[in-house]
């Protein structure tokens, strides 16, 4: 006998004990059928789902991503969390080269130009703005072409 008690725990599972014609579940020296039958698994009761608790939860998880993307120092962090917010419908608003809507964009600055066709298009992007599906969440801020 070795220099463990046999009810010493190894962390090995040993064979089974019974007889050599006792069948075994491959890999695991458990015999075949161990498992009582009729036993119904334990679980957890289902609670009906409050629907107005999931939206506002799923809208502060959002407008917390939007804090954090905003703050991210890596690019890649930012990026991350921009394509999982868009996994559930949330999408990044970049208007440059749009004609601008003060519905849609907020102005943010103007940069002169002599080029008519351009006066009112939106040069660029200063802080991007995001759509929840159709809602509007946040503005994008935006620098405006305009005529010298």
């Amino acid at each position: 006998m070795s220099v463990l008690d046999e009810d010493t725990p190894t962390g090995r599972i040993l064979p089974s004990r019974g007889g050599d014609d006792e069948a075994v579940t491959p890999g695991t020296g458990v015999p075949a059928g161990a498992s009582k039958s009729g036993v119904e698994p334990v679980g957890v009761a289902a609670a009906p789902i409050d629907h107005e608790r999931a939206l506002a939860d799923r809208h502060t998880l959002v407008q917390l991503c939007l804090y954090a993307m905003d703050r991210a120092r890596s690019g890649g962090v930012a990026e991350r969390i921009e394509q999982g917010l868009a996994g559930i419908g949330v999408h990044a608003l970049r208007p440059d080269g749009q004609r601008f809507d003060p519905s849609l964009h907020e102005a943010g600055g103007a940069v002169p130009t002599e080029d008519g066709t351009l006066e009112g298009t939106v040069a660029e992007t200063e802080v991007v703005g995001f759509v929840d599906h159709e809602r509007l969440l946040r503005a994008p801020i935006v620098t405006v072409y305009t005529r010298r």
